[in-house]
């Protein structure tokens, strides 16, 4: 069906080009771009992201009115037998609400990218990648809008694995750069090729889903819920437990979370835009969507908000003793995917998307500060190395290292950038304020309703995400207090420098929606909480559901029954509370404590004070619990030397040295040597040259009637007319 064909208000049969004008400004900058201006590409981008954010306002203009939504086909795509899917968009407020997140805020980003990308090409020694990274850009926006706006798991999955690919491109966008000269190659690598394994568990999800309800698209298979959990149960947890493997590889959950900090290879934009605050998400938007599946399948809602809350505090953990300034983010953005995912693995799809919206809007915001403060300490490191007095006194300092050049984004190396970057450090402070959930910022407001409905469904994920809230709080404070209050330690520091406007317009836009996300859905307003009511299952009612089997008893029921229109004070004040010991414990230690140690040599001075406080307990969280060597001892390096084997021994020694060379050319070359030599000389040579021979033999005989004497050919003559003569006359006679 063509999209004229169907019967929808105008506003809705827009939709599609939430992924057309991706693909015209990719196209365009394709084609056009080597005789475009750097400003003219990122413009052409940046304007092709817009526009799919005024479509998503129309869509949710639309939705307005008619909130039940609907579908908008494109055209027929797939009709196999029973296997009925076309190329449709769906529209309602769950999909609209991730188009205007992923089109908002990655608009935002693209302005954002034209300022940042235009140093860091040059920093990095190729402008001509300018053009290329807006092209990886808008064909990003373009694949996460496929992947939101599908109506059918498969639709849903050709925009999961897009983003994969893109996600793939930028992480090892500048591939040549890195530890020895492969590093950031290698994370590319790490990430993709992690995120196949969970997206093997969505292929066996979609695979059992198609077995089970005999199509892929939501209504068909939402509509057999109730059948198909009555009949088989047991096929229900498999295809959420399958795609439970799905989310942890694209939302970066246990087991699957270790390609993320290695992400951070990419430049700070992708960071911002697809590490933090989209493509991250589509795991937790999955589950959203499949409230139906989940909520028929309590078991794996239980596995579910069990992954999310251990991983948001062992990543919390890991995230106080990381001294990249956007290592710590990744670590944090881990911990935070945990809460959604937690969340919505209880049932409390509201209160986990909620956290989605805030948590892109801070997220997004730190890690573009983030990339302000590199480049105004690689500004400031530009500056030094130009002056030969500024550059022996680095020479002299004590000076933290990436390989054998200084590194911009070690925490270690700044300080006191407050009065060098001061509008950086205001709104690199309201994302913090937000990360850390304090009043009145959007994080308190997402943060809390899920801890309310943690103590309400599940106490012990309720307590996990609880003190992963409180680690949250404290590296937050501590990142906060190393990188812009105290002395500068370094001289770039000193010399940093303020980004200018195109990179800041874009901080504050976003230090806006997090200080103002929170009225999305405030108690007694519960906006969003309506505004998702339309499509997943009711908000309050999927979480009643869920809250019968799991009723808490004794002082957590008591307290998590008190509701001031559904904001809980008890909790909030526990969640605050602990914040506030968070922050003051990172003030005592890293803003007096630290300058304390600043005054010992450099050589005697540890990197952190939590370092002689914890001992190895502080090495073991800088080191990542040491999972990555872990992986590496279990699976890689096993994996690499069997591959070593099979590669040496099987497929060179066995395959090429002895079957090849012995078993096939051995036998070859035998087989040849009988066919050429017995029967090709002795046969067929020998049968020719015998023809030969008697040729010859005949020719030497009637050689000797040739004498060359004419009389001799004259009686030959005479006798032949004799016997001619003589037959005629017997001819004669006989007759």
């Amino acid at each position: 069906m063509l999209l004229s064909e169907a019967a929808n208000s105008p506003l809705a049969n827009l939709v599609p080009w939430v992924v057309f004008f991706p693909l015209i400004g990719l196209l365009i900058n394709m084609i056009f771009g080597g005789r475009l201006s750097e400003k003219a590409i990122g413009a052409i981008a940046s304007l092709a992201a817009g526009l799919a954010f005024v479509v998503s306002v129309l869509q949710a203009v639309y939705l307005f009115g008619h909130p039940e939504g609907t579908v908008v086909p494109l055209f027929t795509w797939i009709h196999i037998g029973d296997l009925q899917i076309d190329w449709a968009f769906r529209v309602d407020t769950l999909s609209t609400t991730m188009m205007l997140v992923v089109s908002g805020v990655g608009t935002l980003i693209h302005i954002y990218a034209i300022g940042y990308m235009h140093e860091d090409v040059r920093i990095q020694g190729d402008p001509s990648r300018f053009r290329r990274f807006f092209v990886f850009m808008n064909l990003f926006i373009l694949a996460m809008m496929i992947l939101v706006t599908g109506d059918s798991y498969l639709m849903l999955f050709v925009g999961w694995e897009g983003v994969g690919l893109c996600s793939f491109l930028l992480i090892g966008f500048w591939y040549d750069k890195g530890k020895d000269g492969i590093g950031n190659a290698i994370a590319a690598k790490k990430a993709f090729v992690t995120n196949r394994i969970g997206d093997f568990g969505f292929l066996i999800a979609m695979f059992l889903l198609f077995w089970a309800f005999g199509n892929l698209d939501f209504e068909t298979v939402f509509a057999r819920v109730p059948e198909v959990a009555a009949a088989s149960p047991a096929i229900l947890l498999a295809i959420t437990l399958f795609m439970l493997l799905g989310v942890a590889g694209k939302s970066a959950q246990i087991p699957l979370y270790v390609w993320l900090p290695d992400a951070m290879a990419g430049p700070t934009p992708v960071s911002a835009l697809i590490h933090a605050a989209t493509m991250v998400t589509a795991g937790v938007y999955l589950i959203a969507r499949s409230y139906p599946l989940y909520s028929a399948a309590p078991q794996a809602q239980e596995w579910v908000a069990l992954v999310g809350g251990v991983t948001a505090l062992f990543a919390a953990t890991i995230a106080v003793a990381q001294f990249d300034i956007k290592r710590v983010l990744a670590y944090s953005t881990i911990s935070q995917l945990g809460f959604m995912v937690a969340a919505v693995g209880m049932g409390a799809f509201v209160a986990g998307m909620f956290h989605l919206v805030t948590h892109a809007f801070f997220k997004a915001l730190l890690f573009l500060s983030a990339g302000s403060v590199i480049q105004g300490v690689e500004h400031g490191l530009h500056h030094v190395e130009h002056d030969i007095r500024l550059k022996k006194k680095l020479k002299n300092e004590g000076v933290y290292f990436s390989g054998h050049h200084y590194d911009p984004q070690d925490m270690r190396n700044m300080g006191g950038l407050r009065s060098r970057m001061k509008l950086t450090f205001v709104v690199y402070l309201i994302g913090a304020i937000a990360l850390m959930g304090l009043p009145p910022l959007a994080g308190f407001w997402s943060k809390d309703e899920i801890l309310l409905e943690a103590m309400k469904l599940n106490p012990t994920v309720y307590w996990l995400l609880t003190a992963a809230a409180f680690f949250t709080a404290f590296y937050m404070t501590r990142q906060v207090i190393l990188v812009f209050f105290g002395k500068p330690r370094t001289t770039p520091a000193e010399y940093a420098q303020e980004s200018p406007p195109i990179i800041t317009a874009p901080l504050v836009a976003l230090a806006a929606l997090s200080v103002l996300g929170g009225a999305l859905n405030l108690p007694y307003l519960h906006s969003f909480t309506t505004w998702l009511e339309h499509t997943i299952g009711g908000g309050h009612a999927a979480e009643a559901a869920v809250e019968t089997a799991h009723s808490t008893a004794g002082a957590e029921s008591w307290i998590s029954s008190i509701s001031w229109g559904g904001f809980n004070p008890i909790v909030a004040l526990i969640a605050t509370g602990l914040a506030l010991v968070a922050i003051a414990l990172g003030v005592s230690l890293y803003s007096r404590r630290y300058q304390d140690l600043q005054k010992l040599p450099f050589a005697r001075r540890p990197d952190d004070p939590l370092r002689p406080i914890l001992g190895p307990v502080f090495t073991l969280l800088h080191e990542k619990y040491k999972v990555d060597e872990m992986y590496a001892m279990i699976l890689l390096d096993p994996y690499v030397r069997l591959s070593g084997w099979l590669a040496e021994v099987l497929d060179w020694r066995f395959w090429h040295d002895w079957f090849h060379d012995v078993v096939l050319a051995g036998s070859y070359n035998a087989l040849s040597r009988v066919v050429s030599i017995r029967i090709d000389l002795g046969v067929i040579d020998g049968f020719a040259n015998g023809l030969a021979s008697g040729a010859q033999a005949l020719a030497a005989s009637l050689r000797k009637m040739q004498t060359g004497l004419v009389r001799n050919y004259a009686l030959s003559v005479f006798l032949g007319i004799v016997l001619i003569l003589g037959y005629l006359v017997l001819s004669v006679f006989v007759s």
